[in-house]
């Protein structure tokens, strides 16, 4: 895979690119000194650089936020070699107007409707991220064949880490 570090509007706007494709991220908290993931479907808004979550207020993301709001998004799409990692700082809001417009058919399978008084906003500030960005999963094996052969490091794609 290339590297190199890069702040263009061109790869930032990629990551974005890479994390919308992908939709769902593993949220990544501070539990005390335990680091907490689970998947969480990420609303993305890259005009406002933020990324919103719908989260549940009756679960302990809220209450580990509160105490550490520094966290990770780890996007992943494993058959597609795409890979987005990113940091930034998180807010527990209750904006029912947010929530209102994120609240969708997916969310109805944790909540019946945007009223109910458990739904949070999580609202994501990214500081950065690191995007890899391959062939997909056939030509990588074949890029990684070939390097073992003749000894050479493959170039898998891109990867680059960008301020967001």
């Amino acid at each position: 895979m290339t590297t190199s570090p890069a702040n263009s509007n061109g790869d930032a706007a990629h990551a974005w690119e890479l994390m919308r494709r992908i939709g769902v991220a593993m949220l990544v908290t501070r539990d005390g000194e335990a680091l907490r993931a689970r998947p969480m479907w990420a609303h993305l808004a890259p005009d406002e650089n933020r990324i919103y979550l719908l989260a549940d207020a009756r679960r302990h993301k809220d209450d580990e936020i509160a105490r550490a709001p520094d966290i990770n998004l780890a996007f992943a799409d494993a058959s597609k070699q795409n890979y987005v990692s990113l940091t930034g700082h998180a807010e527990v809001s209750n904006d029912r107007d947010r929530i209102s417009a994120l609240f969708s058919t997916a969310a109805k399978a944790w909540w019946t409707s945007p009223d109910d008084p458990n739904i949070r906003v999580l609202k994501i500030t990214p500081r950065d991220a690191e995007f890899w960005d391959a062939s997909g999963t056939l030509v990588s094996s074949i890029k990684m064949a070939a390097a073992a052969v003749t000894g050479a490091r493959p170039n898998l794609g891109d990867h680059r880490k960008v301020s967001l």
